[in-house]
């Protein structure tokens, strides 16, 4: 009696062990499975046109737009820009501009002398300026790209007005795109500070310019 249990232990042992092997082999082939189904995500790179500037530190060309003349009124205005550009975000700049002041609304009203002859209405600056570039992009469609910048201006120079030169002050800003790799078009917006005595006691006028413009590089 006694050998007949040990014998149905033992099997029971071994048939318990050769389901342990086989239910091992059968989970290799899944887990083997389970590794090669990793699917790798296709990446598709777009193509983007983008405008650079190329190695060209240079910009040149024109603008023209309104200048606010403090005490008298708003006129057109003119002029010509030359800058260089340091680096990526700083660049030296030099501007001409030329307006003509009108009357002030005191002469249109009373009819008297007016302030200044013709010759002294006419309004003429230059100055050399610092400015600083925030570069960015504007995407016009999903595969074309154009380089960006807002930049603010500080400088100083002369303003011919009233028969007499003045220290002028000018803080500007502007937003820049660039066409091409070397052709870019320009808004801008600039304060032309300087003292005046024209029409009474002297004071400190801001003389407001809003600007158009198209430049080169070279």
């Amino acid at each position: 009696m006694e050998t007949r249990i040990r014998s149905v232990f033992l099997g029971t042992v071994l048939f318990a062990l050769a389901n342990t092997g086989y239910a091992q082999q059968q989970d290799e082939p899944q887990a083997q499975n389970q590794t090669q189904s990793v699917i790798e995500p296709e990446l598709q790179r777009r193509d983007i046109n983008e405008s650079n500037i190329d190695s060209e530190n240079f910009e040149i060309g024109l603008f023209a737009g309104i200048l606010s003349i403090e005490d008298f009124s708003s006129d057109p205005v003119i002029g010509a820009r030359l800058a260089y550009h340091v680096s990526e975000d700083f660049f030296v700049e030099a501007s001409y501009g030329k307006s003509e002041a009108g009357r002030t609304s005191f002469e249109i009203l009373s009819g008297g002398a007016p302030f200044l002859t013709d010759e002294e209405r006419d309004y003429t600056y230059y100055n050399l300026s610092l400015g600083y570039n925030l570069n960015g992009e504007v995407f016009l469609t999903r595969n074309l790209v154009f380089n960006s910048a807002t930049y603010f201006t500080l400088g100083a120079g002369s303003t011919d007005f009233g028969g007499d030169d003045r220290f002028t002050v000018t803080i500007g800003a502007g937003y820049r795109l660039l066409l091409t790799d070397y052709f870019a078009l320009h808004i801008g917006l600039k304060d032309h500070i300087f003292n005046s005595e024209i029409i009474g006691e002297e004071k400190t006028t801001h003389n407001i310019e809003y600007g158009l413009g198209a430049t080169f590089f070279f």
